[in-house]
């Protein structure tokens, strides 16, 4: 087999498995939510770039740098985890490594599905920029070029560099585990101390090379004024007004993106040497007396009677079939811990619209979309079809559970609302949990699939979200 097809093949099982994970699609939610978080209008009091207690005048490269910024450098951890967690982390190593295929191949293949993923997610950032850039209005109309500009051009080549980490990471025994972690935080630090110490290293291509977050360099031209300058990245407080800074023309500078086109290339670099220092995995030995207490201790098979009478819920079939749907809606202890947890933020939450609302949205948008999908997949709708109640009743009852679903979790903060006088909480709910399960099972039954109503789902949510 050449090494062009290991790769293609690689590439295409990892891009496969990439989506039919449900971690996708949070990490495609988690830049577009922070951006909003950190980014605010001129006449507002915070900014994701703060230089003594002023923030840049919000043009539409500096929009685009805060977003890179968001990326490149606050989000960047969980990027990494997300690359080693989600589920192209169980490799069919039994199996490739047996084989003659070419290791380099098998790294670059799995290196182009990372960056495919990555892609995507910076391309959903810049979708969130453009309708952001329309919410908070830079004061040049907002630019969709130099909104994107300055996003990719930071965060594209760190982006290429973790996953070419991940994979080199990934090849050695060592740093295939919890050290491999380790060492990738103490990288995330030294990066950080070089890129802070570079600010005041000039504008040339020795000083962007130390800067592999590519925030530094936009910035410079406030370093050239005032060395000792007080910069702050994240989240801050402006407490004196603005300062006009040109990060549109350090972005669109020779040496800059020379520098950022490196790093690219230095990612690159690493996957291949991933490839040349791949090591196999070794079979773990397994302890024999751990599966001898467990066979021991296990339950003896108990005869059925034969008197039983019929289960209880066969004689509502309609009750039965909702309460089934219910249950299926947030299946096992995992979705069940998250009800939780949005539960208590509208208990704990003064403002139920902003907090909690969607935290109890984007939940229901997950379940019932992925139970909806379940559901009107071919097979089963077939074998549904079987059933005592037909499939237009049972998606009826899968829409009352779903609102059902949306009033518990939000159940505290309504009868809290109640109690002063006022529905809000409750018309968010109700009318909340039947357009998300409404819309999950119609693009359900459409498509056969979660993917359509989760889409549309989700843009409804961030457009929903960002506008109030």
């Amino acid at each position: 087999m050449s090494a062009l097809a290991v790769a293609r093949s690689s590439f295409g099982s990892s891009l496969l498995r990439y989506r039919r994970s449900w971690g996708l699609w949070l990490l495609l939610l988690v830049a577009p939510v922070s951006a909003r978080y950190w980014i605010a209008g001129e006449h507002e009091a915070y900014a994701a770039i703060v230089i003594d207690g002023k923030a840049p005048v919000l043009t539409s490269a500096v929009l685009g740098l805060s977003l890179g910024i968001i990326v490149s450098m606050l989000l960047l951890l969980g990027v990494f985890v997300y690359l080693r967690s989600n589920t192209t982390r169980r490799q069919p190593w039994q199996i490739v490594e047996t084989t003659a295929a070419s290791r380099i191949a098998l790294v670059f293949g799995r290196f182009g599905a990372d960056l495919a993923v990555l892609g995507a997610a910076l391309l959903a950032m810049t979708l969130a920029g453009w309708i952001l850039a329309w919410i908070v209005d830079p004061v040049d109309g907002g630019r969709p070029f130099d909104i994107a500009l300055g996003l990719w051009l930071p965060a594209a080549p760190v982006l290429m560099m973790v996953a070419a980490l991940r994979q080199l990471l990934d090849a050695l025994p060592p740093t295939r585990g919890a050290f491999g972690d380790f060492a990738f935080f103490v990288l995330w630090i030294l990066a950080l101390v070089v890129a802070v110490v570079s600010a005041q290293s000039g504008r040339n291509f020795a000083a962007g090379m130390s800067d592999v977050f590519g925030f530094m360099r936009p910035l410079a031209g406030v370093f050239e004024v005032d060395p000792d300058v007080d910069l702050t990245i994240g989240r801050a407080s402006v407490s004196a007004g603005r300062i006009a800074v040109d990060v549109g023309r350090e972005l669109k500078s020779p040496d800059y993106i020379a520098t950022r086109l490196a790093w690219a290339g230095i990612s690159i670099v690493l996957a291949l040497l991933a490839g040349i220092a791949y090591r196999p995995h070794r079979q773990a030995r397994r302890w024999g007396l751990r599966g001898r207490i467990a066979r021991a201790l296990q339950a003896r098979p108990v005869a059925a009677p034969t008197d039983a009478s019929a289960a209880g819920m066969a004689r509502w079939p309609w009750l039965g079939v909702w309460v089934a749907e219910f249950g299926l809606i947030l299946p096992g202890r995992y979705w069940r811990l998250l009800a939780c947890g949005a539960a208590l933020l509208a208990w704990t939450g003064d403002d139920f619209r902003r907090a909690a609302a969607p935290a109890i949205g984007l939940l229901l948008i997950f379940a019932l979309s992925a139970h909806a999908g379940r559901s009107e997949a071919a097979g089963m709708l077939a074998l549904s079809r079987t059933a005592a109640i037909a499939p237009m009743v049972r998606r009826a009852l899968f829409v009352v559970a779903g609102i059902a679903w949306a009033v518990l979790l939000a159940a505290p903060a309504i009868l809290a609302g109640l109690g002063r006088g006022d529905t809000a909480s409750l018309s968010i709910a109700l009318v909340g949990g039947a357009v998300v399960a409404g819309v999950s099972v119609v693009l359900g039954a459409w498509s056969r699939s979660a993917t359509p109503a989760r889409l549309l789902l989700l843009v409804a949510w961030y457009s929903w979200m960002t506008g109030g």
